[in-house]
C-alpha cells in the first residue's frame, strides 16, 4: 500500500465545499442552533465575543482544510484502486460515527447541553465530513 500523498486541489475544494455547507446549514437552522444554545437575540447584539464571529470565520475554513488533508492521508491508505466517491463517502461517515458524534455527544452531555444542540451541530460535522470524502474520492489523492 502506497501513499504518495494528497491532491492538494482536492483538499482545498473539499475544505471550501463544506465550508460553503456550513454557512448553508447554519443560515437555515440559525434560530433553532441559538435556541439549544441558549443564546437571545439581545446577547448577539450586545457581545463583543459574539459579534466577533468574523474573526472566527478564517479560523474555521483553516481547520476545515487540516481536516480535509488528514481525511485526504486517511482515503489515501486505502490503497491503489480503493479512491473512490463510494469509499470516500464511507470513510467520512465512519470517521464522524467513531469519532466526532460520541465526542461531541459526550461534551455535550456533561456541558447540560440539550440533545437537540448535539443533533444541529452533529448533522453539521456529518455533512462536512461527507461532503469532503465525497470530494476527495472523486478527485483522488
Amino acid at each position: 500500500m502506497a501513499f504518495d500523498g494528497p491532491n492538494y486541489l482536492a483538499v482545498l475544494l473539499a475544505a471550501v465545499a463544506s465550508f460553503v455547507f456550513g454557512a448553508v446549514w447554519y443560515g437555515v437552522l440559525a434560530k433553532q442552533w441559538m435556541s439549544a444554545a441558549k443564546i437571545s437575540d439581545e446577547e448577539v447584539a450586545n457581545s463583543p465575543k459574539i459579534a466577533g464571529v468574523q474573526w472566527q470565520l478564517p479560523v474555521t475554513f483553516l481547520a476545515l482544510l487540516f481536516m480535509a488533508f488528514m481525511l485526504s492521508g486517511i482515503i489515501g491508505h486505502l490503497g491503489a484502486g480503493q479512491v473512490t466517491l463510494l469509499n470516500g463517502l464511507i470513510s467520512g461517515f465512519f470517521i464522524w460515527l467513531g469519532f466526532v458524534i460520541p465526542t461531541m455527544y459526550v461534551n455535550h452531555a456533561y456541558q447540560g447541553q440539550p440533545l437537540c444542540l448535539t443533533t444541529i451541530d452533529g448533522g453539521h460535522w456529518l455533512g462536512v465530513l461527507l461532503i469532503q470524502g465525497a470530494v476527495i474520492g472523486m478527485l483522488g489523492v
